[in-house]
């Protein structure tokens, strides 16, 4: 039995079961399956165009009582290395990304237990007061559990309030894998699945978009990779909550979870089967981050049509040894070694400026760590 029928539905519009993931998952077939990916890639962005947005990572706390195994960013409550950034510092980070063009602030931190539900009502008020066209998509739904703990306000009432306050946009990190064995092992105080995709849900419903995320490498099995997605796919059929959907791999290193690096193949796999199981999802990102700008590149032949943020600065995945960095210019070159045209978008995926042949950001910087 080979592998070709399922691609074949794929690529046909038929929708993919948790039995061909699974079967697609046991295949070394690794770069007819991402030629399938990219086929489909096509059905939804048959230009060749590859957009990116300009934006910048702010990590406004490392403190956090939620102790994931596999994070070597957090701090526990009351440690020495702990920070919360001051508002100045928040404001003068945005602005350098104002000052090369960029238009997202992706702010994300600890559930830390003792920042009241107003410091984060007040902070976004603050910076919408001052950048009232920066997009704030910040948040991730363990942070908003920990605002909706902390406050005694439902989740609806919580994220009403982000939104009035100048949330734009919630990110779906924290998603890991969707499942609770694995979510057990790895984070036992980050919430069950249901509850990320309830929060997700919920984003929708008060008049948000999110994205999408899943990183492997916990030792999870195939079953459960494929149990993530068709979650993501059902939650997206329900409220067509997600914008995107951004895959990427564990990194171990000084972390309390012990594993071997998914290899770069594993990756692209990875990513081409998500690709041909989301059908109801138009935007999939490269993780550049974790995986490097070759592979970064590579990634656009196998289902991604989006090379992600350019990332100013980013704090999480480097403590755990990921340095990739690279600047606006290395990612339009990247772009067009790829034979695609390379595009600035905003958070919504709308195309804001098209790069032309040869043509380079005015304005550039290096990733900051």
């Amino acid at each position: 039995m080979t592998i070709d029928h399922i691609l074949d539905r794929a690529i046909n519009g038929k929708r993919l079961t948790i039995e061909d993931a699974i079967y697609l998952y046991e295949s070394n077939e690794v770069e007819k399956i991402g030629a399938a990916a990219n086929e489909v890639m096509k059905k939804f962005h048959p230009d060749p165009v590859t957009t990116f947005v300009i934006g910048r990572n702010i990590n406004y706390t490392n403190y956090c009582d939620t102790y994931c195994r596999f994070c070597a960013f957090y701090r526990p409550p009351g440690h020495e290395d702990g920070y919360v950034l001051e508002d100045d510092v928040i404001f003068d980070k945005i602005q350098e990304t104002l000052d090369v063009n960029g238009t997202e602030i992706l702010m994300q931190g600890g559930t830390h237990p003792d920042l009241s539900f107003s410091y984060y009502t007040n902070l976004l008020k603050g910076i919408k007061e001052r950048f009232p066209t920066i997009t704030m998509h910040s948040f991730s739904p363990a942070e908003i559990w920990k605002m909706v703990e902390v406050s005694g306000f439902s989740l609806k009432e919580v994220l009403l309030q982000l939104k009035e306050a100048g949330l734009d946009s919630v990110p779906g990190g924290g998603a890991e894998i969707l499942d609770d064995r694995t979510r057990q092992k790895i984070s036992k105080k980050k919430g069950s699945w249901e509850k990320w995709i309830e929060c997700m849900k919920m984003v929708k419903t008060v008049g948000m978009h999110g994205t999408a995320t899943m990183v492997i490498g916990f030792g999870e099995s195939y079953h459960e990779r494929a149990l993530h997605l068709q979650r993501i796919r059902d939650a997206q059929d329900e409220t067509n909550c997600f914008l995107a959907f951004i895959p990427w791999t564990f990194q171990p290193d000084n972390t309390n979870l012990k594993a071997d690096k998914i290899t770069p193949e594993e990756y692209l796999k990875n990513l081409a089967i998500s690709r041909l199981f989301l059908d109801n999802i138009s935007n999939f990102q490269s993780s550049w981050v974790t995986m490097g700008p070759e592979i970064g590149k590579k990634s656009l032949s196998y289902g991604c049509n989006d090379f992600g943020s350019t990332m100013m600065e980013e704090n999480v995945v480097s403590a755990a040894g990921a340095t990739h960095k690279v600047n606006t210019n290395l990612i339009l070159r990247l772009i067009r070694e790829a034979g695609k045209v390379p595009a600035q978008r905003n958070t919504k995926y709308e195309i804001i400026r098209l790069f032309k042949e040869e043509e380079n950001s005015d304005k550039d910087f290096i990733m900051q760590n």
